[in-house]
């Protein structure tokens, strides 16, 4: 029998790094030479220009608008997290989860799913919960993230199409395919697809194998609230920066953006360039609308997990 060659995951491995680094140099390129044809024509070294668009934001109100959605959010995200415990391993308060969730979001900085990955790590020592069944729990909010998006992705699609870029013409195709995995995987975890196989068995899926449809149902409500006041807040925030946005463009927009940006490195990066690429006009104040925004959006999240982080350290080590 053939033996693998040793060391071939690590090629692999960095040969995937290489090309995170290489997707994340042409977005800052393309960044770079986007802002510096606008500072060209405004006459303006790229410093002064950059100097000049960040000094015509209404800082006051954005950071309040900023601190508030932050909390929002959080309150939500919670929410959803303790909610997704009960029904699928066993009832937890709220104000248990909150301590953990917000710690979370320290980790988040650097990716969101090994943020979820401490939460597990922290039900199963503070609660004994079985780790596996945390990690289901914690998968299926993930897989569930993916399908709100889109679904919202496809609301936004129908109501301002027109006004989206057309790549964005995508999106009904990809939501009819999304409708025929989510059935199938709903009918494969209640058995009617492929009876005999034994993955659906695992802990690692032990939510999907318990969830009913009215579960992936509650969760979009649930969650929902959270999308919904971003279109606010980002069409808010916009004008802040001296753009004018409707509801309805952002509404379409903004869920493929998150859904960029919950991706580890280096798409995190290209949903920063986004804003760019959708107000082509507006070069400087997307450029630095899209860097503020996202990042310091994880930047207030991670100031509440600092406000939480005694209480979390008191329940995993007394």
């Amino acid at each position: 029998m053939t033996q693998p060659i040793p060391g071939t995951p690590p090629k692999r491995g960095a040969v995937g790094r290489l090309g995170f680094v290489a997707l994340s140099l042409a977005c800052f390129a393309y960044l770079y030479y986007r802002l510096n044809g606008a500072a060209a024509r405004e006459g303006l070294s790229l410093v002064e220009y950059m100097v000049q668009v960040f000094g015509t934001v209404r800082w006051v109100p954005w950071i309040g608008l900023m601190v508030a959605y932050s909390g929002f959010y959080f309150l939500i995200d919670t929410l959803v997290v303790t909610r997704a415990l009960t029904w699928f391993i066993k009832p937890i308060r709220y104000r248990d989860i909150l301590p953990i969730r917000a710690s979370a979001y320290i980790i988040s900085i650097f990716n969101e799913q090994i943020g979820k990955g401490a939460m597990a790590y922290y039900l199963n020592k503070r609660d004994g919960v079985p780790g596996w069944e945390v990690g289901s729990v914690m998968l299926f909010v993930m897989f569930c993230e993916v399908f709100y998006l889109l679904f919202w992705a496809t609301i936004g699609f129908t109501f301002s199409g027109a006004a989206l870029p057309e790549v964005f013409g995508l999106i009904p195709y990809i939501a009819v395919g999304a409708v025929v995995v989510f059935v199938a995987w709903v009918l494969y975890f209640r058995g009617a697809v492929l009876p005999n196989n034994r993955l659906r068995d695992k802990p690692l899926v032990h939510a999907f194998r318990v969830a009913r449809v009215k579960h992936y149902v509650l969760f979009l409500l649930l969650r929902s609230p959270a999308l919904l006041s971003a279109v606010v807040v980002y069409t808010v925030a916009l004008r802040l920066f001296g753009i004018d946005a409707s509801f309805l463009s952002l509404l379409g927009y903004l869920p493929v953006i998150f859904f960029a940006a919950a991706v580890p490195t280096p798409m995190r990066a290209a949903a920063i360039t986004f804003w760019v690429i959708l107000f082509p006009e507006n070069e400087g104040q997307m450029a630095a609308f899209g860097f503020v925004q996202h990042n310091f959006f994880i930047l207030f999240n991670a100031l509440f997990g600092l406000a939480f982080w005694g209480r979390a350290q008191r329940d995993l080590f007394g």
